[in-house]
């Protein structure tokens, strides 16, 4: 049964790129029969106990921040001026209650605003809205208000503030940073239901990164110093089922979990696919393939590391990634640490050489 209250202590955490820390508070009271293990660019590492004298490694990766913002200036009447921390569409930024961690590890309230239109010309309400233009009102008065009273400085952190959601009649889930904290609780799912497993050919590293959404970058640290031979992938994926009719649709809330093939970063691994599909065939696991025109993962990073690792990525298609509100289905989020764990359990050294071509 799915853990509801980890869903939403995870995705409800502050954790913009870069500043992940409370994140993996919540992930290591949630791995306590674990060894952990994390580094000074906040990438945190979860090791099954007695689990490391077997000839493969299988990575498990997921990445911790989400899509935020940094305070850039503060000007003389308490406005906070941003830049983005990930990929934002700067429509969706306006108008949204945001929480700035200050000097003092405090989250203030903060609501995201632009010129109203009472306040624009003609020429300007035609110009596209620009992230430049924005800014954060906190309800302060002044700049020596918002350092001295506030705590807030140049350089502190921004997050989206959002309520949490369980509609358990439908099966759904509503919240913030689906991308990519879901993944994180399918490391921490995964982990939990193998670790007691007498079958494991493999070694198993639960590697949650730091810093994908800035370019990937955790994941190099993550891959170069568990250094695996495998790697499964779980990521808060862009749900399309809004934008593309049945049969163009490949990341549908309710279609299982999502094995891409490929994106922009990279391309999958045709007999590790062939491999976890044959296996979710086998134990009747729902899935949908997807293949991705643009978008990346932190696949892109792993891999590349080493000799070169296959990687698995398996989504949870969540609605609306990189704004302030998600949605998914619970469903999706069990198929998915479902196949994952069959997957491990069913990897042998003969299939392990098949996809390794070796």
């Amino acid at each position: 049964m799915t853990d509801i209250n980890l869903i939403e202590s995870i995705t409800t955490a502050f954790g913009p790129s870069g500043f992940e820390d409370d994140v993996l508070d919540v992930i290591k009271d949630n791995l306590k029969d674990f060894f952990i293990e994390t580094d000074s660019m906040n990438n945190l590492f979860a090791r099954i106990k007695n689990n490391s004298d077997k000839p493969y490694t299988v990575l498990l990766d997921a990445h911790t921040d989400e899509v935020g913002f940094m305070v850039q200036s503060i000007l003389d009447n308490g406005t906070l001026m941003f830049v983005p921390l990930g990929g934002w569409v700067a429509t969706n930024i306006p108008a949204h209650l945001v929480g700035i961690k200050n000097i003092h590890g405090e989250i203030v309230e903060g609501i995201t605003g632009s010129t109203p239109p009472h306040f624009m010309s003609e020429e300007e309400r035609k110009r596209p809205l620009s992230i430049d233009s924005m800014f954060i009102d906190i309800g302060a008065k002044s700049r020596r208000e918002v350092i001295e009273d506030f705590g807030i400085d140049v350089g502190a952190p921004v997050a989206p503030l959002v309520d949490f959601r369980h509609d358990a009649k439908r099966n759904l889930i509503r919240g913030k940073a689906f991308d990519n904290r879901l993944g994180c609780c399918c490391i921490i799912e995964t982990l939990k239901r193998i670790k007691d497993s007498k079958n494991l050919n493999v070694n198993v590293v639960g590697g949650f990164a730091a810093q994908e959404e800035v370019g990937m970058r955790g994941a190099k640290i993550t891959s170069a110093k568990v250094k695996p031979d495998l790697a499964i992938l779980f990521e808060g994926s862009p749900a399309d089922d809004r934008y593309f009719p049945e049969g163009l649709a490949q990341g549908v809330l309710g279609g299982g979990t999502q094995i891409r093939h490929m994106d922009q970063s990279y391309i999958s691994s045709f007999e590790y696919i062939k491999f976890a599909k044959e296996i979710a065939n086998k134990n009747n696991i729902k899935y949908q393939s997807a293949v991705r025109r643009a978008g990346s993962t932190n696949a892109g990073a792993i891999h590349l590391s080493g000799e070169g690792v296959p990687v698995l990525v398996l989504g949870i298609p969540s609605r609306f990634v990189h704004s302030h509100y998600n949605f998914a289905d619970i469903s999706d989020f069990e198929a998915t640490v479902d196949l994952a764990v069959n997957v491990i359990e069913n990897l042998d050294e003969k299939s392990i050489k098949k996809i390794l071509k070796k």
